[in-house]
């Protein structure tokens, strides 16, 4: 059996380094940024996020994710991103004691020797950028270390998994954004995005690339998880696959209760691009009809099947937090990191791979996307390259009207 003492001596040198959490999208709906409302020096009861639990979790960087909703496009999408982007530097700066922004390994690893938690940002779908690599580099200018290529919906570049397919996978421009992304240190996560779109991605990249918040799809067959062909390029260039809590993403009776769901709200003429009136049928629908809990077995099911598939130097955490309402039995907020660790432990997993997961794969990643971008900058400069001159005319993108960032 494990001991508490083993997962606290292995999270104090290698502490979990998660993916993606939606805490900003969060203080943004619940109180408007309002950092007095929403205090997380002290437990907080409306989110999944606080510090005290984030130390109990045994977090020590975290990737924010400053997600913009999908409905908003153009320049709308780039300032409410950008406004994301502001409460991270103001979060940071208000609890300055606990976290640090960071923006490399040189910076996570100083928020480390200071006992600090790093505080990474990452931008949730392409629309954040409005088909601009000047506002991409912007972006990283202020601190932004990850792009989803998509959200839930498709971009004018790129097919997203949860919209119909439209490009077939990324188009010349979407090829041209991952470059850019290599050049300037930004790494492209494939998260959200079609099957097709991610082989294109690793076809176009230079750099490693990472999944933020997925699982697997041979697990559990849903179009946001990553398939066995895409979890086996990994090794060969570097990426790394963060799986993530999501409960209908991970457990197969959660996915087929949630299509039923759908159907249900499709036999009740509610439109499935309507966010707010599908969230309103399915807080009834769960009366006459509960859904099924997802477990920590769930979550481990695919932390085995991507190390088998991809291999151990290629798996991480990306909870998704303060991203969805319901999480796994054992894994309901921050604080329950140790106790996926200690599953894993049981199952006989050394504290060597134990370190990898949490830590030391995000670290090296980081460090490869760093080492690329700065062999490429020594002879490539900004791409001036548009969306018109790339991809001819552009069509407008769809609108799911899904406010969730799952």
């Amino acid at each position: 059996m494990t001991t508490p003492s083993r997962i606290t001596d292995l999270l104090a040198t290698h502490p979990v380094w998660d993916g993606h959490n939606d805490l900003p999208w969060a203080a943004r709906e619940q109180v408007r940024y309002d950092l007095d409302r929403l205090d997380i020096a002290a437990a907080v009861a409306s989110t999944h996020t606080d510090i005290p639990r984030l130390r109990a979790g045994g977090v020590g960087a975290q990737f924010w994710s400053v997600y913009v909703d999908a409905k908003l496009a153009g320049e709308a999408a780039v300032t409410a991103t950008l406004e994301q982007v502001d409460f991270v530097h103001v979060m940071t700066h208000r609890y300055a004691g606990q976290l640090a922004l960071a923006t490399s390994v040189a910076e996570v690893l100083a928020a480390r020797e200071t006992g600090r938690i790093a505080s990474l940002m990452g931008a949730e779908g392409g629309h954040s950028i409005d088909s601009s690599l000047g506002t991409l580099r912007m972006l990283y200018a202020l601190g932004v270390r990850y792009l989803t290529l998509t959200h839930n919906d498709n971009v004018p570049w790129a097919d997203s998994a949860t919209d119909e397919p439209a490009l077939g996978g990324l188009s010349p421009f979407g090829r041209e954004v991952v470059r850019e992304m290599n050049r300037i240190g930004m790494a492209a996560d494939l998260s959200h995005v079609s099957a097709d779109t991610m082989r294109d991605a690793l076809d176009a990249t230079s750099a490693p690339v990472m999944f933020s918040h997925s699982s697997a799809r041979a697990v559990c067959d849903h179009p946001r998880n990553v398939p066995d062909d895409v979890l086996a390029q990994l090794p060969a260039n570097g990426g790394l696959c963060m799986v993530t809590f999501v409960p209908k993403f991970i457990s197969p009776t959660v996915r087929e209760w949630d299509l039923e769901a759908a159907d249900a709200a499709a036999a009740e003429g509610i439109d499935s691009a309507d966010y707010t009136a599908n969230r309103d049928f399915l807080a009834t629908y769960r009366e006459d009809h509960p859904e099924p809990a997802a477990t920590i077995d769930d979550v481990v099911a695919h932390v085995e099947h991507v190390r088998e598939v991809a291999g151990i130097d290629h798996i991480g955490l990306g909870g998704d937090y303060d991203g969805v309402t319901l999480l796994p039995d054992g894994l309901e907020d921050v604080a329950g990191y140790p106790r996926l660790l200690e599953t894993l432990a049981e199952r006989g997993w050394s504290d060597d791979d134990l370190g990898r997961l949490t830590w030391s794969n995000a670290l090296r990643v980081l460090g490869g996307i760093e080492d690329v971008a700065r062999d490429l900058s020594a002879w490539r400069g900004p791409s001036l390259a548009t969306i018109e001159e790339l991809d001819g005319a552009v069509a407008g993108t769809a609108d799911t009207g899904d406010t969730g960032s799952a």
